[in-house]
């Protein structure tokens, strides 16, 4: 077996490939979230998309491959934007809070997918779960590292940073998980402010209660 990451298609051309399977991934997303892994068939996911069933083998194995992909897009987008949020921010606490805030919005655009990671990560085969994890402890890695930036430059007392970002992880995907609770009471950016007050301003030293507030109010001018 090669690696659980290749994903075979029949069609050759990069760029079909790519936009094909993004069809195909939006309406088995759709489904798998709404009617379950289990319960969704190739069958119901071509009817969705709105092709052959066919069709979908040109560029799937079989539903395997299609859950992996959906998964694996999701895992892809955190490392891909987080990093480019954090472009040109130096503050060590601004950096966590943009990380968090960059976090939520991939969740907020992505949140049938984010869902259905829970849902479904345990219907991938074993080496395909392995993946998926480690691609979430790499995810993890980014928001461990703005915040070992603030408990080395003083700005955070020292605390276990390991379960630290995992409440981080665990807010994030809650906008998610919880929106029919939380999307009428906050809007996204308001959202991630509250969370910022919860999960970060209580650990704070006096350095860095000084620093957020230069933060925030160099924000408002900005506005």
């Amino acid at each position: 077996m090669g690696s659980p990451a290749i994903v075979e298609s029949a069609v050759t051309d990069p760029k079909l490939v790519g936009e094909r399977r993004q069809q195909i991934i939006r309406a088995a997303t759709k489904l798998f979230s709404e009617q379950g892994y289990y319960g969704t068939t190739i069958q119901h996911v071509a009817r969705e998309a709105g092709i052959s069933v066919g069709l979908i083998y040109q560029y799937f194995r079989d539903k395997d491959d299609v859950l992996f992909l959906t998964l694996k897009l999701v895992l892809e987008t955190y490392e891909k934007e987080i990093p480019v949020a954090l472009e040109g921010v130096e503050h060590p606490l601004e950096r966590l809070c943009v990380a968090l805030g960059a976090y939520c919005r991939v969740v907020d655009r992505l949140r049938d997918a984010t869902v259905l990671t829970y849902r479904s990560t345990k219907s991938l085969r074993a080496d395909r779960r392995t993946f998926i994890k480690e691609g979430e402890e790499r995810t993890n890695r980014l928001l461990e590292a703005c915040l070992r930036a603030c408990i080395s430059g003083g700005l955070m007392r020292p605390l276990n940073d390991y379960l630290l970002v995992y409440q981080y992880v665990l807010f994030s995907h809650a906008w998610a998980l919880k929106g029919w609770a939380l999307r009428d009471r906050y809007a996204l950016d308001d959202y991630v402010e509250e969370g910022i007050k919860l999960l970060v301003e209580p650990f704070l030293t006096e350095k860095g209660r000084a620093a957020i507030a230069r933060i925030r109010r160099r924000r408002r001018r900005a506005e």
